[in-house]
């Protein structure tokens, strides 16, 4: 397979791209794609698109917002999307250590994004290989999660629930998983919140359960959070996955 080069998405050729991978990746409806209009205006209006390339091809890209909270402005990753045949192969990783990098060369120390709860492969990479945390959980953030799935359309469409993750890009222990270390916690987990390790296949086997298993984590997030307690770590297991709290 080529290698891979990380750079600026600049052209509207480079955008068109950036909109059929999402496609590709995703398989959402236009509706809810990013249009070319809005990567551009994010670029003028201080974001950037980073694309990952095999020679002239884009194979990936993740998409950054600035953002601002307060008098801080900092990164938003609206979205990240790799080409069907690259996936697994280390690109998604290498296009979030680019946006890190990228970010802290213009002084910013934090990047946020969100992502479904149900999901475990994203959670393993965005809590154990990038070491976000979260301490945020948004109910039906986006609306309806309308299947693009023909074989289940009709039987189930859940709200998008996603958990909001905080990156902060000099802490100690993302600069540990930065440079290739071990980054071991400093204290055990005081709780943990299962879901199916294999989501996507409960959704299509059993939508009446799917929904159940969304409701019960939702709850014991939103409890957990009330707590005061963040979520730092996942544990992966064939038939059940653990987030880890903290």
């Amino acid at each position: 397979m080529e290698e891979t080069t990380i750079r600026e998405c600049t052209t509207i050729e480079e955008f068109d791209g950036c909109l059929s991978l999402q496609r590709e990746a995703f398989g959402l409806p236009d509706l809810e794609l990013s249009p070319r209009r809005h990567l551009i205006v994010s670029r003028q209006a201080g974001g950037w698109t980073l694309g990952a390339f095999a020679a002239d091809r884009l194979v990936g890209f993740v998409h950054t917002l600035a953002a601002v909270r307060g008098n801080e402005i900092f990164g938003y990753s609206h979205m990240m999307a790799v080409a069907k045949d690259y996936q697994n192969k280390g690109v998604g990783a290498r296009l979030k250590w680019a946006q890190r990098e990228r970010a802290l060369r213009e002084g910013r120390k934090l990047i946020k994004w969100t992502w479904d709860p149900m999901q475990a492969r994203n959670a393993h990479f965005n809590l154990n290989r990038l070491g976000a945390t979260v301490d945020t959980y948004a109910e039906n953030f986006y609306g309806i999660d309308y299947s693009t799935d023909a074989s289940i359309t009709d039987r189930i469409n859940l709200p998008s629930d996603r958990l909001s993750a905080t990156w902060h890009l000099d802490s100690e222990r993302v600069r540990g998983l930065a440079s290739g270390s071990a980054a071991p916690f400093a204290e055990e987990p005081v709780g943990s919140v299962s879901i199916p390790s294999q989501w996507n296949a409960l959704v299509k086997s059993d939508p009446k359960r799917a929904v159940e298993e969304q409701s019960r984590v939702r709850e014991e997030f939103k409890n957990a959070f009330a707590r005061g307690l963040i979520c730092a770590g996942f544990q992966r297991g064939e038939e059940q996955s653990r987030y880890l709290l903290f």
